[in-house]
């Protein structure tokens, strides 16, 4: 496969913490239409065979409108409930009442291959390759930028938020997404059952107990640090919930690490 105009990449759980090697750019952003839950089985980083770990995967609109639980279990942790405040009515879950912070990072071409093949590794146990968008805000004019950075932007088409007035960038990005029919996928679980398989297990790449506060804290930190570009407040009060029962239930002392 051919990547002449280099590749981008767009990571949602650990990407954003531990990013592809020889990237050039990273750029975080807002993915609508998916919501980001620990659905998927890990038995070859953060679990073994015997005892899978608990790690993210991306869960499409189009799944969480055609199953009723799952559109339950979305609805429930959404800040900005989907009532209609004049008619007291539950209003049809739309794809921009789902917003999620992702990283968008781009491979130069001489390394696009390479790393192509190293995610192929590295993103296995049911994910698969797929191409979603990604709303990267755009750059300041008043302060310095990479001009290859700025052209790359420039070609990409442009997206305004009536409610804010902001500009975004629309990037197309290959994405690892461990769909509902792959083998790993584990589907709805309640968070104090994702908790006790989070809080016990523990892979060849570490704990899952530092997965999941790994990817909150990275999370918070963009959120910290570029909430004027990507305006956007509303909270993941699922993660929140599950870090909370997760941290009650971890039974050894935080590493040094956390």
């Amino acid at each position: 496969m051919p990547f002449t105009q280099g590749l981008w990449v767009l990571g949602y759980g650990s990407l954003i913490y531990k990013p592809p090697p020889h990237y050039k750019y990273r750029m975080p952003g807002i993915i609508y239409g998916y919501a980001r839950r620990f659905w998927q089985s890990s038995s070859d980083h953060r679990g073994t065979p015997e005892s899978p770990g608990r790690v993210v995967t991306l869960i499409p609109y189009e799944d969480i409108i055609s199953d009723s639980k799952f559109n339950e279990n979305i609805e429930h942790y959404l800040e900005n409930n989907t009532t209609d405040p004049i008619r007291g009515k539950k209003k049809k879950l739309s794809e921009k009442d789902l917003s999620i912070i992702g990283v968008a990072y781009y491979i130069p071409p001489d390394y696009a291959q390479e790393v192509h093949q190293y995610l192929n590794v590295r993103e296995q146990d049911g994910y698969t390759i797929h191409s979603i968008e990604i709303h990267l805000p755009s750059l300041s004019e008043n302060t310095t930028h990479d001009m290859d950075l700025k052209n790359a932007l420039n070609i990409l088409p442009i997206e305004q938020n009536p409610q804010t007035g902001n500009k975004y960038h629309v990037l197309t990005s290959s994405v690892y997404i461990g769909t509902k029919k792959n083998q790993s996928f584990v589907g709805l679980e309640s968070i104090s059952d994702t908790a006790k398989v989070i809080a016990s297990s523990v892979g060849p790449s570490g704990t899952n107990y530092e997965y999941l506060i790994l990817l909150y804290k990275s999370i918070n930190e963009i959120l910290n640090n570029f909430e004027h570009k990507l305006r956007i407040k509303r909270r993941d009060l699922y993660l929140e919930e599950l870090v909370k029962k997760t941290k009650e239930l971890y039974e050894y002392a935080e590493p040094s690490w956390i």
